[in-house]
């Protein structure tokens, strides 16, 4: 199996260009490709130049879908630098987000968790992605369905 690969989270949205302002400006997402009238969606595709993931939020025009995320239903970002992390938080905040509890107490001992107007939650995390020597090689094992 190829460990190279891409990820896309897509989301629906009840105000594209709102979502994609408080996006951009809360966690410096840049606009990596966006359509407009694609089988009645419009869409943008968010992200950061070079990495492996981005955003992707949608709304259909003669039928708009609500968004239905629960508490738990989070985006983490692992930011290891303490005043880019900071920095982050106050973005965050002047872009529209809510600073809330985070449903799941782990998240408050070193991340701040923040809510979009859709009620989606993004929690920015104060140290760098370390996934133990086996939990990556778990990761790369294929999976047997059974």
């Amino acid at each position: 199996m190829s460990t190279s690969f891409h990820v896309r989270i897509a989301r629906p949205t009840a105000d594209l260009p709102r979502t994609e302002r408080m996006y951009r400006l809360g966690l410096g997402l840049s606009v990596l490709d966006r359509f407009e009238n694609h089988e009645g969606f419009d869409g943008v595709m968010l992200g950061y130049e070079h990495a492996h993931f981005h955003l992707e939020f949608t709304h259909r025009r003669d039928h708009p879908i609500a968004a239905r995320p629960n508490l738990d239903d989070l985006l983490v970002l692992y930011v290891a630098s303490a005043p880019e992390w900071r920095t982050m938080w106050t973005n965050m905040i002047a872009a529209g987000f809510r600073r809330v509890p985070s449903f799941n107490p782990y998240w408050e001992s070193h991340g701040c968790t923040f809510e979009d107007l859709d009620g989606y939650r993004v929690v920015l995390w104060n140290e760098e992605w370390k996934a133990a020597a086996s939990d990556r090689a778990a990761l790369l094992r294929p999976k047997v369905l059974q």
